[in-house]
Parts: structure tokens; sequence; C-alpha cells
């Protein structure tokens, strides 16, 4: 763990990359205003690559702090821009929830655009893991499969008029015509044996996991492990049906394969390739090598983040 001490924090250079199209799309005015008031200098992400340009550019200018606000996507490209100036030592990441899902920043404890503010100025900082797939950086989560296909499907139009119920609708949709996924997982760990079979959903988390009881879903993001989920397909549509209706993994009727690694390989054994959401950025493989880097980005979380959720 890292902290810088509040005196300290004055003098930094920050950076705001803002994608003022993400979720309602209407919070451009509060993150401008908040930004200006606590000493961020606002760059405007126009179209999809562009936030991983802009903070290429801000870390490479020797910005102390980038911030991200916009939904999962958003902050993926930022951390993509800081990985491509090669800024991890330098740049603390913080992440400013404007989305639809803001699922990585829930994770860590920030719950609102005036939250995420208070915890660039006060937050503890910690370096938390930075997870790989085919050597594109992710933040919390690379799913592959239905929801992954339904992430794909999902308009912004319909993000805007239903938030984050728009992803629920869409994975309904896609159920009926999705026959799951014929893949073989092998991870580095020599004591879990290979799986092979068809899935409905392989989620590898690094900051993420299915949710618990309480419906909180922060995996340990500090011990170099991946939480790897893969749902097995069911034979019917009701079953099916029923996942979705408990969040995909609450359900007694499915099959759930739980491992726990550093690193694990996934091999589509169809012709066609598999399509993978890395938090909400599409890529399609027949092969999917998965690995993490330990304690690899600085970043600052709320109150609310637990180390060790466990």
């Amino acid at each position: 763990m890292i902290d810088t001490p509040a005196g300290d924090r004055e003098d930094e250079e920050r950076v705001l990359v803002l994608n003022p199209n993400s979720g309602s799309a209407d919070h451009g005015p509060e993150v401008r205003n908040r930004a200006a008031a606590h000493g961020f200098d606002v760059r405007v992400s126009e179209q999809p690559g562009d936030a991983v340009d802009l903070a290429a550019a801000a870390a490479d200018e020797g910005a102390d702090v980038i911030a991200a606000a916009g939904g999962d996507g958003t902050l993926n490209e930022v951390v993509r821009g800081i990985d491509r100036a090669d800024g991890f030592e330098d740049v603390t990441f913080c992440a400013v929830p404007a989305g639809t899902g803001n699922n990585f920043a829930g994770n860590i404890g920030v719950n609102s655009i005036a939250a995420a503010f208070e915890v660039a100025e006060t937050g503890e900082e910690r370096v938390v893991d930075l997870g790989r797939a085919n050597d594109e950086p992710f933040l919390n989560s690379c799913v592959g499969g239905l929801t992954a296909d339904a992430s794909a499907n999902t308009s912004d139009d319909l993000k805007e008029r239903l938030g984050v119920t728009a992803y629920v609708v869409s994975t309904l949709r896609t159920m009926a015509e999705f026959d799951g996924v014929s893949i073989h997982v092998e991870t580095s760990d020599e004591i879990a044996a290979p799986w092979s079979g068809k899935a409905l959903i392989v989620m590898v988390g690094n900051c993420r996991r299915p949710p618990d009881e309480s419906g909180r879903t922060q995996a340990n993001a500090e011990d170099g492990l991946f939480e790897v989920t893969i749902v097995e397909e069911e034979p019917t549509l009701g079953l099916m049906e029923e996942a979705v209706g408990q969040r995909l993994f609450g359900s007694d009727a499915v099959d759930i394969v739980q491992r726990r690694t550093p690193e694990l390989r996934i091999t589509t054994e169809a012709d066609d390739p598999v399509n993978y959401s890395l938090d909400g950025e599409m890529i399609s493989a027949e092969s999917l090598h998965a690995t993490t880097e330990h304690r690899r980005l600085k970043l600052r979380v709320g109150d609310p983040y637990e180390p060790d959720p466990d």
C-alpha cells in the first residue's frame, strides 16, 4: 500500500479525461465544475479510442493523477492509455462514475461523482492488480459468452432509456439464440484440473466476482489472483431465465465452476472465435491468454473498499 499525504497532493498535476456521452449523457456540467474546483485539466473524448490517446498524452506530459469520467469502458480506455505511455510507476488513477453500470467504481468504494472528487483529495491510495487478456489490460473483468454478446447488443439508446436494466433486457433477448460456447480452460494451478464443455458464461474477475448475499461484487484486487467463474450451459430456457433473474450467478439451478489462479488460457473448440468483454470493451478471439500483474496500478479508493473482502 502507498499513500500520498493530503498536503503533498496540492501540487499534483491533474488531468481528467471526460466522456460526455456515457451513461445518460447529462453529467458533463457537474464533472467540469467539480474538476475545475479540484484542479483538474479536463480533456474531452469525442469518439471511441480518444480516451486512450488523451490519457497516453497526459502521462507523457508528466501528469501525476489521471482521472476517467465515464463508464467502465471509458475507465478501461484511460488505463490502456497510461499503459501505452508506460506510466504506471508515476501516475495515480482515479475513477469518476458517470456511466450506466459503474461496476468498477462501485467495487473500489466510489459511488457518485461528488464522492469521486473527495476520494481524489483524501482517499487512501492502494496499488491493485491489473489483468491482461491477450496483452490488453483490464481493470474489473474479462467476460466471455452470453453476457459479452448481450453487452455488444446493448445500444446506447437502450442504456440511456433503461440504465443498467438495459443489460438485462439485452441478455434476455440474446438468450433465445445463444447456444453456449464450447471452450477448454487451463489454469496455471497444477492442482486444478482443466475444464472442457459448453459454457453459458466464463468470467475472469480481477476486481469483480459473482455477487454475494448482499449483492456486493468486489473481489480481492491485491492478491495476484483472478477469480474465474464458469457457468455451464443449461438445457432449458427456463433455467437460463431463472439465472438471469438472480444476477446470472445466484441460482441453484445452474452449475458453477470456480477457480483462483494468476494465469489461465481459454481456447474454443469451435471454428468461430468467442466474444469477450474487457470492462465493456469488446474483443474476439479463438484463444485467450489471461495473466495478472500483481499490484501494478496505483489508484485512490473510497471508504467502502475492502482490501480483502473475504
